[in-house]
């Protein structure tokens, strides 16, 4: 599951570090279908960062990743 999410996560970096931005895998914990991930750079601080969180890197890694439950900024 852990390379499903950066195989996702790969794949939607691009557009976040269009807008000077970035994203980090901190953990996923197969379990209970929670992935962790640490938004960085223009990121840190935006009012958008959870919308991004949520609606774009959540909705992906649930999208392709059927195991994925949740997804959590730490």
């Amino acid at each position: 599951m852990k390379q499903q999410v950066q195989k996702v996560l790969n794949e939607i970096r691009p557009r976040i570090q269009a807008d000077g931005g970035d994203i980090e895998l901190v953990e996923v914990d197969e379990k209970k279908g929670i992935v962790k991930v640490r938004l960085k750079g223009a990121c840190v601080g935006c009012p958008m960062a959870q919308m991004t969180l949520s609606e774009g890197v959540g909705r992906a890694l649930k999208e392709k990743v059927k195991e994925v439950k949740d997804v959590m900024a730490v």
